[in-house]
């Protein structure tokens, strides 16, 4: 069962960081997918006229089944880490999300203001978009570095 072991260390993830790998490749999979098709699109006409609604609604839908699947396939591989959460897995959750959060709140604040300077639509809805995205970037990188090195000490 090399897939749920690291190599380089031979240790075995915790299901908790399997997640955060998981949700961190969907979240890259997803918006390059999401930007090839709207960019793809704009060949045709000027890319504010892109009509990027449905490609973003099926790049978030296809990531969100993609995540419960693989989380119902990393659950079957490992049955007994799959329940189990210790309080380092809590903290370390919970400081990755923190860090993440960021992106969120300095999307939503870019979306105000291009809201109240008057941008289109299709920049707002993609800021927040590329807000979310790089949230579960930076939570996951955040989360994984804490397995492999520990938590940072504050």
């Amino acid at each position: 069962m090399s897939a749920i072991l690291d190599i380089p260390t031979g240790r075995i993830m915790a299901f908790e960081e399997k997640s955060a790998w998981i949700m961190g490749v969907l979240a890259v999979a997803a918006y390059t997918t999401y930007a090839i098709i709207v960019l793809g699109m704009s060949r045709a006409v000027p890319l504010v006229q892109v009509d990027y609604v449905p490609a973003m609604l099926w790049s978030i839908g296809a990531s969100i089944v993609a995540s419960i699947v693989m989380h119902v396939i990393i659950g079957i591989a490992s049955p007994k880490n799959a329940d189990k959460k210790d309080q380092r897995d809590r903290q370390i959750y919970r400081m990755g999300e923190y860090t993440g959060q960021s992106f969120v709140v300095a999307g939503a604040l870019a979306a105000m203001l291009m809201a109240m300077f008057g941008f289109d639509y299709f920049w707002i809805a993609n800021v927040i978009y590329l807000a979310f995205v790089l949230s579960a970037i930076l939570s996951t990188i955040a989360k994984v570095v804490s397995y492999r090195r520990g938590m940072p000490a504050w």
